[in-house]
């Protein structure tokens, strides 16, 4: 019994480490081309171009979901920010939705892992399912109930004093802050955010000038750092519980959970099921791709599949989320327009693809235990070429190539350069961002010395 548990402990890690091993390459350079994607493409002020429920600011709002791609409850936090700026329900909602769902990395992770089928399915249906949650909103949505909410929601803001990230639109924290030349004060999320400040404000020339020099450079491997920041717990977990789910939830229990046969009955409750399991599996962001192939595998119908990976933004913790920006109210409403709109997408895909004849055999190919991962294949030359790659933008990152300004304050952990205020210690140059670090650091040396910098609380650069 002990020894039969401990091979599949073994073969669950070998199919979920399979998995990621599959999937690193993609999941990689997806991120790399959404770094520069964030980087350099120009994008208008959200509250200016979202404020409208019409047509352009849905297609606006879904095309700047997709390129500023995230974790689940990043797009929340970025969702509310534009929310309180007076973007309308559906765009927000919209925003959120294509930042977690048609970007590039999950599309080269479904296009591995599932096959073609799902990633048609994925973009087509998920432009779909905007346009049906459009229309659901536009038709149910209580008068004046989100205008209410945000009217509440930027009061309550105001008297907590928080402010939101000028770079990402997430809250800003004390611990980052920094003042402009003009006297206003900013707050960023993280000290990567509070870089990609720094480097925006000094930049110079176009994209095509700035990939030419590490400056450029360091602009990419900062936001590549920060996209892993937000998604490899996410992206851990589902591999590692795909291969545990394939390997001890027994047959019987997939027979129960989905109903077996043709029809549309039988199409309707997987793609019903699909959501459900989202919402309580507790998987977000890339990491519900991987438990997609076990679903999948344990029998549930494309529809089903396609219904899952739409859900991350519906899981039992981001609604937890939803009811702490937004009230209980509206945390039930987007739960039951998503609910709705996803199901019905999923369940449309499948008789979509059915009627032409394109609907994945479930019997064909080999099942996740059968299958060899590590071989000398295309995969093992592309996750070369892809580690090499961010190794690259995690050595120009730690090394600082071309960060705006040539040290780091050992106080406060800002960028500058040898025309600010520097002092000397067992022989070591350090360089400030302004004389009130320098005095901090004369007072005790010692205790910032040792490379994590400080920040100060009402710290005024």
């Amino acid at each position: 019994m002990v020894a039969t548990m401990v091979d599949g402990v073994f073969e669950a890690l070998r199919i979920g480490v399979g998995f990621l091993w599959t999937a690193a390459w993609a999941i990689i350079m997806g991120l790399t081309v959404t770094s520069l994607v964030q980087v350099y493409v120009s994008k208008e002020r959200m509250a200016q171009v979202l404020g409208d429920g019409d047509l352009s600011g849905l297609t606006k709002a879904t095309a700047f979901g997709a390129a500023s791609s995230g974790c689940s409850f990043g797009a929340v936090a970025i969702g509310k920010g534009l929310f309180k700026k007076g973007a309308h329900a559906v765009n927000f909602l919209a925003f959120m939705f294509a930042s977690t769902n048609l970007i590039v990395e999950l599309g080269l992770m479904i296009l591995i892992l599932l096959g073609w089928e799902f990633l048609v399915a994925e973009l087509l249906g998920g432009l779909i399912l905007i346009a049906v949650m459009a229309v659901i909103v536009h038709l149910t949505l209580p008068e004046n109930l989100f205008d209410e909410v945000r009217e509440t929601l930027n009061e309550r803001d105001h008297e907590a004093g928080v402010t939101e990230d000028p770079t990402c639109g997430m809250e800003g924290s004390d611990e980052y802050t920094l003042t402009t030349d003009g006297g206003e004060t900013l707050k960023f999320c993280s000290e990567g955010c509070m870089e990609t400040y720094l480097q925006e404000t000094s930049s110079s020339g176009g994209w095509r000038e700035e990939l030419r020099s590490w400056g450029g450079w360091y602009k990419i491997a900062n936001q590549y750092r920060k996209e892993w920041s937000m998604i490899w717990k996410d992206v851990i977990a589902g591999f590692l519980i795909s291969g545990f789910v394939i390997v001890f939830v027994p047959q019987w229990v997939w027979n129960t959970l989905f109903i077996r046969g043709d029809g549309l009955l039988v199409t309707a409750e997987h793609a019903i099921m699909g959501v459900a399991i989202a919402v309580v599996s507790f998987v977000g962001s890339m990491g519900n791709v991987p438990f997609a192939v076990a679903l999948w595998g344990g029998g549930i119908s494309f529809a089903g599949v396609i219904a899952f990976v739409y859900a991350d933004l519906i899981t039992i913790p981001v609604l937890n989320v939803y009811r702490k920006y937004y009230g209980w109210k509206i945390m039930l409403y987007i739960l039951g327009v998503f609910f709705v709109t996803m199901a019905f997408t999923g369940f449309l895909m499948e008789l979509l693809f059915d009627a032409l004849g394109i609907v994945p055999d479930l019997a064909g190919g080999e099942t996740a235990t059968e299958q060899t991962y590590f071989e000398l294949n295309y995969t093992f030359y592309l996750n070369l070429i892809a580690f090499a790659l961010s190794g690259f933008l995690l050595y120009v990152y730690r090394r600082g190539l071309g960060a705006p300004g040539q040290y780091r304050d050992p106080v406060c952990g800002m960028r500058t350069d040898d025309s600010e205020p520097a002092a000397t210690h067992d022989g070591e140059r350090y360089h400030f961002c302004s004389k009130t670090c320098k005095e901090a650091f004369e007072e005790d040396p010692d205790e910032y010395v040792t490379g994590h910098p400080m920040v100060m609380e009402g710290h005024d650069h």
